[in-house]
């Protein structure tokens, strides 16, 4: 495809970049404003979601990196999480070009909109004082039961997949906010590159608007991360109560309305 684009095009895309980029390391979702921007550029929609798979990578492993280096995510206790996570991710890619997935488009919002609704009632969804820092892992069955259908998910469909691992997170393994989040962060970069690399293999990706979008991805992803380190679960409560209410009626228009 002709990638002459106009300045102001550029612009634009860098700028859905960094909201995008924001949006995932606090959330997750920012797919929903990257997705859409792609196709509106003519891309085919199997290679807008290969080309967004690149982009992403570069955000999530930056959001990833900045958990870690503050200490709020320890790899050696979530072994078997990467592992459910890689081989669900790779299911989900395959069999998302086998099936029809438009039974999914009508639940997804539904599924999305009672993750908003748990949190805005349930005080402790998001973590509680009480909650400690894994310091032993999970056991391998849990690590499992966790990682490999949201892999799977992420490969298969992927819209708040970021928002499901920091729910989960804190619930299942009773986690603290912000270690919760930077479980979310790295699962997803591990679905997120799994799935790249089968597009890749598929000739589904346009590298150089990847790169592009995926640079100004890195920097939202750390300014993201950054501010939910900053200001802790005051912040973070309310951003992602308000961006998952967004994402799914973002999802719902989509999949009721606008067809």
């Amino acid at each position: 495809m002709d990638l002459l684009f106009e300045p102001s095009t550029w612009a634009i895309l860098a700028g859905i970049g960094l909201l995008a980029g924001f949006i995932d390391a606090i959330a997750g979702g920012g797919g929903l404003l990257s997705i859409p921007a792609l196709l509106t550029l003519g891309i085919n929609p199997h290679t807008a979601l290969g080309t967004n798979k690149l982009a992403a990578c570069f955000g999530s492993s930056t959001a990833a990196y900045t958990y870690y280096k503050q200490n709020l995510f320890t790899p050696h206790l979530w072994y078997y999480t990467f592992i459910a996570t890689f081989f669900g991710a790779v299911a989900g890619t395959f069999i998302v070009s086998l099936i029809d997935s438009r039974w999914l488009e009508k639940l997804l919002p539904l599924m999305i909109m009672i993750i908003a609704i748990y949190t805005l009632l349930k005080p402790n969804a998001m973590g509680c004082n009480t909650f400690t820092p894994l310091k032993q892992p999970a056991s391998k069955i849990k690590q499992w039961l966790q990682g490999f259908p949201l892999g799977f998910y992420d490969g298969f469909a992927g819209p708040g997949t970021g928002a499901f691992w920091t729910i989960t997170s804190t619930t299942y393994h009773k986690l603290p906010l912000l270690h919760s989040c930077g479980l979310a962060r790295t699962m997803t970069f591990t679905s997120n590159l799994t799935s790249l690399v089968i597009f890749i293999t598929l000739g589904q990706v346009n590298v150089i608007i990847g790169l592009f979008m995926g640079l100004c991805m890195m920097l939202g992803s750390f300014i993201g991360a950054k501010t939910a380190i900053k200001f802790g679960v005051q912040f973070i409560r309310p951003a992602f109560i308000t961006l998952v209410l967004l994402i799914a009626a973002k999802l719902a228009w989509n999949a009721w309305v606008s067809r």
